[in-house]
Order: C-alpha cells, then sequence, then structure tokens
C-alpha cells in the first residue's frame, strides 16, 4: 500500500526555447462551426492571451465565441521580433513534473474515490500532450494510516513542479513544509484544514470553506435579487446545518436595509402565503438542505400558487442538491431554483459527454455515481495548473483571465491572501429556468 505508483506519460519534448515579443498588424477571421479560441490562436501562431487581447472582450471569464463573429488575428512582424532566452531549468522549457500524493487504493471509498480523480488528472495531460505541453507522472499512495515523510524522502518527490494533495489534513504540516522548501506548487483539491496557507505562499487551496462560502453567497444574493423580496423558511430543526447560512444572509439583508419577511415549514397555509409578496418577485430561501423539507417547501409552495397564481416565486438552494437533481429537476424548473455551487457538471455539456465517453474507452468502467465526477474534476484541475505553469512558470497565480479555460464542470479562479497561499473564489449559479433550461451566471 506504501509502494511507490509511476506513471510516465512519454511526450515529445518541447522545443521552444525563447519568449517572442513582436510589432503587430492585424487580419480579420470569421469564426466557422466548431471553432475554438485555442484552436485559431493556435492555427495563426498566437497563444490564446494574445488573440484574446486583440479583442475587446474577449478577456471576460463569460466570454463564449460564436459562429459567424469576426475577430481581429494580430500578425506579427518578423522584423521586430526579439527573444528572451528562458533558462534550460525553468519549467517551461522542459517536461513538467506533476506529483499526486492522495490515497490511491481499492481498500474503500476514499481511496476509489481518489483513484478516479487521479484518472481524470491522467486524462488531462494526455489531452495537454495535443498542445504540445509533456508532462511526467509521479504517484503516491498516501492512505490515512500511512506516513507521509517516507514519500517524502523519495528522490522524485523534491523534484516536482507541482503535487496534487493531500486528503487528510493530519499530512498537511509535513507536506506544507516539503513544498516550501523545495518551491514546489501544493495543490489542495479536496475539502482538508490548512492552516498553513496563512503563512505558505506555494499552496493553492481549491476548496472553500463554509463561513467564507456563506458570506460570499448572502452578499452576491442581495446584489443578484435587488427589488426582489426574500421569504427565509425555518424548517424547525435546530440541528440544521444551514442555519448559519440564513444568519449570515439576514445581516447582509439587513446591512443594507433590505425587508424580508419569516415563516416556517410548519405554518399553515394562510399564514404561509401572507410572508409573500404580491407586489414584487419573491426568492425563497429554506434553512435546510435536506430533501425531505425541500420536497416540503415544493409542496407548499404548489399550494400557496394554486391559491395566488400572480404571486411570482424563485427559490434558492444549495450545492447539496445538486446530487437529488434527478428526482427534483421538476420542482426546480417549475419553481426557477438557483443553486449556488463551485461547481456544475452540465456548464458543457457536449465535454462531460465527451470526457465520460474517453473515461469508459480508458478505464473500461463508468464514472463513480458521485457529486460532483470525481475525474472531471481532475480533469479541470490538471488542465489548469499545468497550462498555468507551461505559460508562466513559477509565477503563474492562478487568477482570472491568464489564459483561455474552458471548465468541464469547475471553474477556478484564485485570490492571493497576503502573506500566504491562494484561495479559490470562483463561485457560480446554477439557475434551473422556467422555460426548461439551464445556465450558469455570476462566476
Amino acid at each position: 500500500m506504501k509502494r511507490l505508483f509511476r506513471y510516465f506519460l512519454v511526450f515529445a519534448l518541447l522545443v521552444c526555447g525563447a519568449v517572442a515579443v513582436f510589432a503587430q498588424s492585424v487580419k480579420t477571421h470569421k469564426v466557422k462551426k466548431g471553432e475554438t479560441i485555442y484552436g485559431i490562436a493556435h492555427s495563426n501562431g498566437l497563444t490564446e492571451a494574445e488573440l484574446r487581447k486583440a479583442n475587446p472582450g474577449m478577456e471576460r471569464d463569460d466570454y463564449v465565441l460564436k459562429k459567424g463573429d469576426k475577430i481581429i488575428i494580430p500578425v506579427a512582424s518578423a522584423s521586430a521580433t526579439v527573444t528572451q532566452p528562458l533558462r534550460a531549468d525553468d519549467v517551461r522549457n522542459r517536461t513538467i513534473r506533476m506529483g499526486v500524493m492522495l490515497p490511491l487504493h481499492d481498500i474503500n471509498g476514499d481511496g476509489r474515490r481518489m483513484v478516479e480523480y487521479y484518472r481524470g488528472l491522467l486524462m488531462a495531460c494526455d489531452s495537454l500532450r495535443h498542445e504540445g505541453i509533456s508532462v511526467d507522472v509521479f504517484a503516491w499512495n498516501t492512505p490515512d494510516d500511512g506516513n507521509i515523510s517516507q514519500v517524502l524522502a523519495k528522490p522524485e518527490a523534491a523534484q516536482c513542479d507541482v503535487i496534487f494533495g493531500p486528503l487528510y489534513s493530519k499530512q498537511m504540516e509535513a507536506l506544507s513544509a516539503f513544498c516550501q522548501q523545495h518551491g514546489i506548487m501544493l495543490v489542495i483539491p479536496f475539502s482538508i484544514t490548512a492552516p498553513q496557507l496563512a503563512t505558505n505562499s506555494h499552496i493553492f487551496q481549491v476548496y472553500q470553506a463554509p463561513d467564507g462560502l456563506n458570506a460570499t453567497t448572502s452578499r452576491r444574493f442581495a446584489e443578484w435579487f435587488q427589488g426582489a423580496h426574500p421569504v427565509i423558511v425555518d424548517c424547525d430543526d435546530p440541528n440544521s446545518t444551514k442555519g448559519a447560512f440564513t444568519t449570515a444572509l439576514r445581516q447582509q439583508l439587513e446591512s443594507r436595509s433590505i425587508g424580508y419577511n419569516l415563516t416556517s415549514l410548519k405554518s399553515a397555509n394562510a399564514s404561509f402565503a401572507s410572508a409573500f409578496s404580491t407586489m414584487r418577485p419573491n426568492v425563497v430561501v429554506l434553512n435546510s438542505a435536506r430533501q425531505d423539507d425541500m420536497k416540503v417547501l415544493f409542496v407548499k409552495l404548489k399550494d400557496l400558487l394554486e391559491a395566488q397564481p400572480d404571486v411570482k416565486v424563485s427559490v434558492f438552494g444549495y450545492t447539496e442538491w445538486l446530487s437529488m437533481g434527478d428526482a427534483n429537476v421538476a420542482n426546480f424548473h417549475k419553481y426557477d431554483t438557483f443553486i449556488p455551487s463551485p461547481f456544475y457538471a452540465g456548464m458543457s455539456p457536449i465535454l462531460f459527454k465527451n470526457l465520460a465517453a474517453k473515461y469508459r474507452a480508458n478505464f473500461h468502467r463508468e464514472m463513480i455515481s458521485f457529486v460532483p465526477p470525481l475525474a472531471a474534476t481532475g480533469f479541470d484541475h490538471a488542465l489548469f495548473f499545468l497550462r498555468g505553469l507551461h505559460k508562466y512558470g513559477a509565477t503563474f497565480d492562478g487568477a482570472a483571465g491568464r489564459f483561455g479555460y474552458q471548465p468541464i464542470q469547475t471553474p477556478l479562479k484564485f485570490e492571493h491572501l497576503q502573506g500566504g497561499g491562494y484561495q479559490n473564489r470562483a463561485y457560480m449559479f446554477v439557475h434551473y429556468k422556467k422555460d426548461g433550461q439551464i445556465e450558469t451566471v455570476n462566476y
């Protein structure tokens, strides 16, 4: 269980060894069906960032390339080329060395889920090969009862440019110190306690802690639903895990002098209805993520709208509701539901479908039924960080707009914590529209 898993993906070595600066003229290009920003840039000898910079608006995170768009293609003047040689040991000039330190075994759920995440990392490496990005992968099994110090003693560990892991909080101290000592980027993919984030500038934490998310979500709620009438519905359970969110939301609304009403799942229909405005659209927030409570809410809303069909209602839910979507999708659409989440597998349905097919072909099995799908999570993480290292080297900071990034399910946007590492702040609302469409907004 403690043996080293080494997986080498043998790619063509990178051949570019200089950064070029060009004087530019321009030409135009009409976008054809199926073309991508990366493909257009690559076919014209440009990086995505260069193409985006030449086209106002294309650098926005929400930009979508459409068939028929006319875009500007900068044309380099060879006579104006100035080269700046890269050092031979610069990661931009050689194969990237990626380490994985996670429980990679078939003993329990942790191991099986992390194996799937690891497979997503490998699939991203294979995709990057087609972009000319070469990656060597070193993977170590680091189970809950394992000694990570033994893994860190391996000579290959100190040679990594980036390490994905750990899964367990008790392994953080040793791994954080190791990465700081050797100048290695450490990507923490999942929800563990990592106080080292406050002091170690090499750490990138993808997971966002509940306290921070509650503050962010309540603020964005107040911004997004300006002019609406909030209705907060109590589930009458003192042990509800969502009371902290509705408390933060009430504080945010009160700080902005936004009025709201309170009601309860146990209220009689007449009392429940009195909490709703007939003049403004209502946004309903239940202080529970449990499916049973959600079903009761939908029944009460059904009764309300049958009695008062002119009342306008939207529902604001929780990330956990995404795992209940199959059974509740009709109600999500009926009640114009917004679900806050840092991920959504339907962001790019075609890309997700293609990834699932490749996973099936490569590993002869379906992805584990888990929310979020972990192979897609690993794919997005590896694509983001390996592209970042390839383009920016050790200076990559994960901020928005650093390169064209079309996530399958997990948008990433990091902010630097003063004196410490980098925290992911990417966020979206998954909106189940009344017309049966689903959109993602505000990320």
